[in-house]
């Protein structure tokens, strides 16, 4: 039996079993409470019945400055849900849990009355991707070297796709593009004009 419980601040010290993934961002310790206290009912973890976390997710709301919506740029976001960490240790995949963590964050989001759900994931991981469209998330956009560290030895910098899932705010999919596996960006034209 998996308990699904927002974190606290002991299980930052056991999120090993999951961090090990290479495919898994690390962080430091501070960034981790930072989201805690920030946003504690997105930091959500799964436990099991041995006391070992299994999987989390990590997310937070937020929106771009004002000034670049007053700047009349079609790359102002708003109030929006983002997906900063999804993982689940290799050994209790396809159970269900990462799926199960982002409904979660999901409800979360939409109490916050966000307008979407993005996330970033490396053009590769072809499994995680096709997770998330069976999730509702579709590819907004492509994001040229994102990652700059190379889990796969290659030596070489790897794009993201942006993801975005509409959430019940934005009735009319404004934030969600068609093909957006074809549209290209640079990462410093991820936030700013």
């Amino acid at each position: 039996m998996t308990s699904i419980r927002q974190a606290s601040p002991t299980d930052i010290s056991r999120l090993n079993l999951c961090n090990l993934d290479p495919l898994t961002e690390n962080y430091a310790r501070k960034f981790y409470f930072d989201y805690l206290v920030r946003w504690p009912t997105m930091f959500i973890v799964a436990e099991n019945l041995n006391g070992q976390i299994i999987a989390y997710v990590m997310g937070k709301v937020e929106e771009d400055p004002g000034y670049i919506k007053l700047l009349g740029t079609d790359k102002y976001l708003p109030w929006h849900g983002h997906v900063t960490c999804l993982t689940v240790a290799p050994q209790y995949r396809q159970m269900g849990l990462a799926k199960t963590l982002t409904a979660h964050l999901d409800q979360a989001c939409e109490q916050e009355h966000a307008w979407f759900m993005d996330l970033f994931v490396r053009v590769s991981n072809k499994t995680a991707i096709n997770m998330y469209k069976g999730m509702g998330y579709s590819v907004y956009r492509r994001v040229i070297d994102y990652y700059s560290d190379d889990p796969t030895g290659n030596g070489t910098s790897e794009d993201a796709f942006d993801m975005r899932k509409s959430l019940s705010r934005d009735k009319t999919k404004k934030y969600i593009r068609v093909d957006g596996e074809n549209y290209r960006i640079n990462p410093e034209d991820i936030y700013h004009p």
